[in-house]
């Protein structure tokens, strides 16, 4: 019986995981590995399932290719295959899991919906309604648009302080100082771990 279950055990351990079939729609969560930032972002935020998310994107279908809709530098599509590749785990994984909301049809509707959002500013001040768009307002803003100006992903309270402190980080002292405009504290906003826990979308797993 002992050796059964240990057979059991190694099995599990060893069962290559299932592959992701990726529809329009789908919204990617990265663990995306930019140093700093990224550390900075993801100690305010939480992710589903106690993942670390510091980025996501849409996916969309461009001439029959999938592709993802992302605010990175500027709002961009990439290939599916580079946005996967971007930040993998040890074992070669992308440190992405598959989001897909519950409403299908909206899903479709918004990748569908895309083009006017490409070549916009990326939004350095995280700050919502200045038509520049950080990686998570762009996937709320997208959802609402086409959701006839109703949002499907609500909104939160923002915060740049030490985790069970009342001080700020000094990354975000030192960031907002750069760009000369005050820290957004306690501003309504969205992140993508929040995204990712949303009761409007079922987590579908973590692609190969």
């Amino acid at each position: 019986m002992r050796y059964l279950l240990l057979f059991l055990l190694f099995l599990s351990c060893n069962t290559p995981p299932k592959s992701v079939n990726f529809l329009e729609g789908d919204i990617l969560f990265q663990d995306l590995d930019c140093g700093a930032a990224c550390d900075a972002i993801e100690a305010v935020t939480e992710g589903v399932d106690g993942w670390d998310f510091s980025h996501c994107g849409i996916v969309v279908m461009v001439s029959g290719k999938l592709k993802v809709m992302e605010a990175y530098g500027s709002v961009k599509l990439v290939d599916l295959d580079t946005f996967l590749q971007r930040s993998v785990d040890r074992a070669g994984r992308p440190k992405v899991l598959v989001g897909r909301p519950k409403n299908h049809q909206l899903a479709v509707k918004t990748a569908r919906f895309h083009e006017p959002y490409i070549g916009k500013e990326y939004d350095e001040a995280f700050t919502l309604g200045d038509d520049k768009y950080y990686c998570s307002e762009l996937v709320y803003e997208c959802f609402k648009s086409a959701n006839y100006d109703k949002e499907y992903f609500p909104l939160n309270v923002m915060t740049f302080k030490q985790p069970g402190t009342d001080s700020f980080m000094p990354f975000w002292v030192e960031y907002y100082k750069e760009l000369g405009v005050p820290i957004p504290e306690g501003e309504q906003g969205i992140n993508p771990g929040a995204i990712s826990r949303s009761k409007n979308l079922v987590v579908i797993g973590q692609p190969k």
